[in-house]
């Protein structure tokens, strides 16, 4: 079996933004939730058994009490935030398992079940589906591999690699050296892409990399300023690579069999009544049908 793992928070923002405003007849946005039910009902449809969706129902985590700066819920449309329980009721009333982070991340989740599924003997393949550099830290040869669905590109652990320069157990420090302006932290001045690469594929993690630049066994342009930065600021990038750092342990599931696809439940009939998705509960049922 396959075992796919969809980052719903990612997937409601994408449709928040790209798909036309659909209200209700009681006043409540939805189009957002509609579309993530039809992506996810399209991997089904596309074969997938096994499917989990991470959320993160509270925006905010345990990194934010570790970086002030870390990303909040603040600024976000209200029309997308309340789309969160609303997605999430959707998606169990479709039948599909969902994990929906409070203290952890949705990231979180993701790594944790691909924990978990990677070592069920039964699974042939974890698919994480999210374009989140985050998530690259997770994938292992081609057992846990990381889809971005909008641009249909599948990295394995080769692909990581050529996509960063530095292979998945490098990808925490990587950040912790570049930042991620998505999530709200900057990294190390003067680090860039190249310079993070070119030296953590030689030395792989913040503390292997020789003090002193004149150490280095790698030809990076203003090493000696780089390597300044890191040794004065080196609590700072040891803290980045801890935010970057995804929590296989937040709780999601026992075992893959709770992945499983057995049809949507009764209450979808409602739901897509109340959100104008009589396409969605039709092609659930004739999926349910057709699956027996």
């Amino acid at each position: 079996m396959r075992v796919h793992l969809v980052d719903g928070t990612y997937e409601l923002f994408r449709y928040h933004f790209a798909l036309p405003s659909h209200v209700t007849t009681a006043g409540r946005e939805v189009a957002a939730t509609r579309g993530v039910l039809g992506t996810v009902l399209q991997l089904l449809e596309e074969g997938a058994t096994h499917i989990g969706v991470a959320t993160d129902h509270v925006i905010e985590s345990f990194r934010n009490d570790l970086w002030p700066g870390y990303k909040t819920g603040e600024g976000m449309p209200p029309d997308l935030v309340a789309q969160f329980p609303l997605l999430e009721e959707g998606l169990v009333a479709l039948g599909v398992t969902v994990f929906p982070m409070v203290e952890f991340e949705a990231d979180d989740a993701m790594a944790s079940a691909a924990v978990i599924a990677a070592a069920d003997d039964r699974v042939d393949q974890v698919i994480i589906c999210t374009p989140d550099k985050d998530l690259g830290q997770c994938v292992v040869g081609n057992r846990i591999v990381q889809l971005d669905r909008r641009k249909g590109v599948v990295y394995d652990e080769a692909g990581v690699t050529e996509k960063f320069g530095v292979g998945p157990a490098s990808i925490p420090d990587y950040l912790g050296l570049v930042g991620d302006s998505a999530d709200g932290f900057p990294g190390l001045p003067g680090w860039g892409a190249r310079s993070a690469s070119a030296v953590l594929a030689r030395y792989r993690h913040l503390e292997h990399i020789p003090p002193e630049a004149s150490d280095w066994d790698v030809d990076v342009r203003g090493a000696t300023k780089l390597a300044l930065t890191l040794r004065d600021q080196a609590e700072l990038a040891y803290l980045f690579r801890r935010i970057a750092t995804v929590e296989p342990d937040a709780p999601t599931i026992g075992s893959v069999d709770e992945l499983q696809w057995t049809g949507p439940t009764p209450a979808l009939a409602s739901l897509c009544e109340e959100i104008d998705a009589a396409g969605v509960l039709h092609r659930a049922e004739r999926l349910a049908s057709q699956r027996g």
